[in-house]
């Protein structure tokens, strides 16, 4: 008889799909976990990844931090410059009246209406396609 919460029997299971396995030091004739060889990341004839360098990931997030932070200050510095280019006052006429606005609403403005048609119409297509 066994205690409650304990299986009858081990349930086997195919080599290689061990939830639980981690891939260092373990393969199919391989040491089990709890053996000196499993735990200290020794290898049985079966093949390890190498440890990545905690260095070298340290240095790839940096640099991406790096080019983030400049692709940021560049998108700023474009955008003020557009708003003092376009700062001067133009009419806009609209269907039932007419407006007196800066250039950078007006062209905000017909921006916004242009990402709305294209995502209407996107939306649109892909009902059409899911509905086939």
């Amino acid at each position: 008889m066994t205690a409650p919460g304990t299986p009858a029997e081990p349930r086997p299971s195919a080599p290689g799909t061990d939830p639980f396995a981690t891939g260092y030091g373990t393969t199919a004739s391989g040491p089990t976990a709890g053996t000196p060889a499993a735990t200290s990341g020794g290898t049985s004839g079966g093949t390890t990844p190498a440890p990545r360098s905690s260095r070298a990931g340290s240095a790839g997030r940096t640099i991406g931090r790096g080019l983030a932070l400049a692709l940021l200050i560049a998108v700023t510095v474009v955008l003020v410059l557009f708003i003092v280019f376009n700062g001067e006052t133009v009419p806009i006429s609209l269907v039932f009246t007419d407006v007196r606005a800066p250039l950078v609403v007006a062209l905000l403005i017909a921006a916004g209406l242009g990402a709305l048609f294209a995502a209407l119409l996107g939306a649109v297509l892909a009902a059409r396609r899911r509905n086939r």
